[in-house]
């Protein structure tokens, strides 16, 4: 269950490496670590078990104890743009293709 899906935005905004369960809000939002590309902001899992999340905590710790990927990851969340006006174009592209 995720209520809003705010939570994880806020923190990348200040640095914090979310790990999350892939639901809602969170599955949009947090991209997957790829440790080869260095792209993702954080780590999810599926199914909502233990064993999910405790191969989710697995690959954090590999991270965090790599300094370039944790700086990569802290940077990739933290240039996140999660603002309206960065919306406000693709909001603008569904209305007109609905004919608006």
């Amino acid at each position: 269950f995720e209520p809003c899906g705010l939570n994880q935005m806020y923190s990348m905004a200040y640095g914090t490496i979310p790990i999350v369960h892939e639901t809602g809000g969170l599955l949009d939002s947090v991209d997957p670590w790829d440790p080869d590309a260095r792209t993702g902001t954080g780590f999810r899992f599926s199914p909502h078990t233990t064993d999910a999340l405790a191969g989710a905590l697995d690959r954090a710790l590999d991270a965090w104890h790599d300094p370039e990927a944790r700086e990569r990851l802290v940077a990739n969340g933290m240039a996140r743009d999660d603002s309206w006006d960065a919306r406000v174009s693709e909001y603008v592209a569904v209305y007109e293709r609905a004919g608006g």
